[in-house]
């Protein structure tokens, strides 16, 4: 006898980038499974015309719990549900309704490094005035300003007084204000791509250059946003799509009457997608400066640590402390950055075999980059390239 069809739910934000990433995630589960009806509400939040849940005679759900109609009628249906969300909406933990949320220190660390290995020295937030549900906002502020502390670094923090971009001009006035205030050049994490988007508009507007006086970089890497910004917009993969498949794989366990063990799942980001508006390095140390312009030039040769000092003349010693006060890290880590960096793009944006972007990128052997590249970016690249090719 053939499975019956489990009918299933899904309530999201079709506004939302980052819900119809969960969404495409929940969708490769059922495509795999092939075992599911889904009933598909993708109005946004405040405009969800639900059914009466109880009455509906489904299996399970999977919804975004970031507003309290929708949070309620979940809860109430007493029907096997999944939440996931912000982690600052409507969720009621005594429900014992697992919940998927994304990991804001970790975002907010990543957003960090990848502007202090910028050579940034000045540093910013952009966040959003207080509300019930953008608590993420001030964990990534938190998480952040904490990251550049800790290399002896302070920054500025901007929150303005509006939620949205109805009052746009009244935001760009006092944004922009704001931006013209920093010291330069500065680098700038804004709370998600929608500010991150403002950030550069209200830059254009007052005459500052992006990325030479403000790096920027912003979260969610939404596609249409980041392209559709001016230079194109840096950005945080959170990890969205693993959220929604998981999520779909544990509401298939739990819909026969399985009890989850666990009801807090917390999902790491996946990398920082580098695009324009950080592609700078400031580096106010001439020798490091040099050095990092000659590996910039030459690590596709396979170069090392002494052909670095031979072209800058200064001695191992002298140069590893000026690196490291300067960037915090080592000759040989910069290095391997700039070869990972080209093996990455390489991989995301060519066909080409593994054999020649190892050469291309300076590695000794694919085994050699291979490994490398696993220990960076938590995967292979084959799988780096197939991951990339289905988003």
């Amino acid at each position: 006898m053939a499975e019956r069809l489990r009918r299933v739910a899904l309530i999201y934000d079709a506004r939302s980038a980052y819900d119809l990433k969960v969404v495409t995630g929940v969708a490769s589960y059922v495509q795999e499974t092939m075992r599911w009806n889904v009933y598909i509400e993708e109005n946004t939040l405040k405009d969800q015309r639900l059914p009466d849940l109880r009455s509906w005679k489904g299996d399970g759900i999977i919804a975004d719990f970031d507003h309290p109609k929708v949070a309620a009628a979940v809860v109430q249906s007493k029907l096997p549900a999944v939440g996931f969300g912000s982690g600052y909406g409507w969720y009621v933990p005594g429900s014992q309704i697992p919940y998927f949320f994304a990991n804001n220190d970790a975002i907010a660390a990543l957003a960090a490094d990848h502007l202090l290995s910028r050579g940034l020295r000045q540093f910013a937030y952009c966040g959003f005035p207080q509300n019930p549900i953008n608590g993420w906002s001030e964990e990534r502020e938190r998480t952040f300003m904490a990251s550049v502390a800790r290399r002896g670094f302070s920054c500025s923090i901007y929150h303005g007084r509006h939620q949205t971009s109805q009052r746009w001009a009244s935001v760009q006035l006092s944004l922009g204000k704001w931006l013209q205030s920093l010291p330069k050049p500065v680098g700038l994490m804004a709370a998600n791509d929608n500010r991150g988007r403002q950030v550069l508009e209200a830059c254009r507007a007052c005459g500052l250059r992006v990325p030479e006086d403000v790096a920027v970089i912003g979260v969610d890497n939404d596609e249409l946003l980041c392209k559709l910004s001016s230079p194109l917009l840096s950005s945080v993969e959170q990890g969205a799509k693993r959220l929604g498949y998981e999520a779909a794989a544990l509401l298939d366990k739990i819909m026969p009457g399985k009890k989850a063990s666990i009801t807090r799942f917390i999902i790491d980001p996946v990398e920082v997608v580098t695009r324009g508006s950080t592609e700078i390095l400031a580096i106010d140390e001439p020798k490091v400066a040099e050095a990092v312009a000659y590996i910039s030039g030459h690590f596709s040769n396979r170069i090392k640590v002494q052909d670095v000092l031979d072209a800058v003349a200064v001695s191992r010693s002298g140069l590893e402390n000026r690196f490291k006060k300067t960037l915090g890290y080592s000759v040989r880590t910069a290095i391997r950055r700039f070869q990972l960096e080209q093996t990455r793009r390489l991989v995301s944006e060519t066909n080409l075999p593994l054999k020649q972007i190892a050469s291309d990128a300076g590695f000794r052997s694919v085994q050699h980059m291979t490994t490398l590249f696993g220990k960076a970016f938590k995967q292979s690249p084959a799988k780096y390239r197939l991951v990339r090719a289905s988003r």
